[in-house]
């Protein structure tokens, strides 16, 4: 697995698989099928969600901006394939403020429904 962080700041506003503490903290999702069928799954889910734009994508990572409808606000979600443990992990921030009214939880779990049984 790449070196990346997936790092909270301290600010509510991100939650991540890699946080300890209850404020940020999320489960990861799991997939059964390969990580290329993995990544493909994911990234349709996601690329039909709103205000969504792929900034990064290597074997093994995908980074997306999410823009807010109102405010213009963006949102960095990061996705980081473990194909050991057949783990998604990921951390979803918001650039600027403090709190997010938890925003990214929410999206994070939307995504999660959305995936249902397809990893």
């Amino acid at each position: 697995m790449t070196t990346r962080s997936l790092t909270c700041p301290t600010s509510p506003n991100c939650v991540s698989t890699h946080a300890t503490d209850e404020g940020h903290a999320i489960v990861p999702f799991r997939y059964r099928k390969s990580r290329a069928e993995a990544k493909e799954s994911l990234k349709a889910i996601v690329q039909g969600m709103a205000r969504t734009r792929l900034v990064e994508e290597d074997e093994s990572y995908l980074h997306y901006e999410f823009t807010s409808l109102l405010l213009r606000f963006v949102d960095d979600v990061e996705f980081l394939f473990d194909d050991e443990t057949k783990t998604i992990h990921f951390r979803s921030a918001s650039r600027t403020g403090y709190g997010d009214l938890g925003v990214n939880r929410k999206r994070m779990e939307e995504i999660r429904s959305l995936l249902g049984d397809k990893l």
